[in-house]
């Protein structure tokens, strides 16, 4: 199967399994850099900072910007298309049947399972890039040294900017995105 295909059937597949929203494609997306090679996961904390700061559903920015980084724009839109087309099909086979069965035990039951799963998966998600962004595990490894597990610039910014948004809640978070950005550009990120 070429490197085209394998990507948008990866893409669909996402999309089909990817219940809970964008940033449960994240699992996926890690799953993809790791088995496939066709991106870092320090590639992958990057492409989710691109798409949670560009306008749009994350999961598709993340798609698109795969897809583009990857095949140009041809890649940019098949996985894009790849990642919706699943949910468009099953919302409108759930949306015929979910009147009659809403009230199902069998269907409450499914979605009393699928949320904890959903928050495990981005969990996962978020606990993986939040050990990516801020530590430099591999380098402690390989050093030993334990000043050498952090990455200080980038817990210092997370530590002021966690201060803002905790004690300052009125504050819009695309003032902490544009901060976060102009900290990068200024302190060398």
């Amino acid at each position: 199967m070429s490197t085209f295909l394998l990507m948008c059937f990866e893409f669909f597949k996402t999309g089909l399994f990817a219940v809970g929203g964008g940033l449960a494609t994240i699992p996926f997306l890690r799953e993809m850099a790791v088995k496939y090679g066709w991106f870092t996961v320090d590639k992958l904390t990057t492409m989710i900072a691109v798409s949670e700061s560009t306008p749009g559903p994350v999961g598709i920015n993340m798609a698109t910007y795969v897809g583009y980084e990857m095949f140009g724009i041809a890649g940019g839109i098949a996985a894009t298309l790849s990642l919706v087309a699943p949910s468009l099909i099953v919302i409108c086979i759930i949306a015929r049947m979910l009147e009659k069965f809403r009230n199902a035990k069998i269907v409450q039951g499914i979605f009393t399972g699928l949320r904890p799963a959903v928050v495990g998966f981005i969990l996962s998600a978020v606990i993986s890039i939040f050990l990516n962004a801020l530590f430099n595990i591999e380098v402690w490894k390989a050093s030993g040294v334990i000043t050498d597990l952090f990455k200080w610039k980038a817990l210092a910014l997370f530590a002021v900017l966690l201060a803002f948004y905790l004690y300052k809640p009125k504050i819009h978070p695309i003032v902490l995105i544009l901060a976060a950005g102009l900290a990068g550009v200024l302190f060398g990120f």
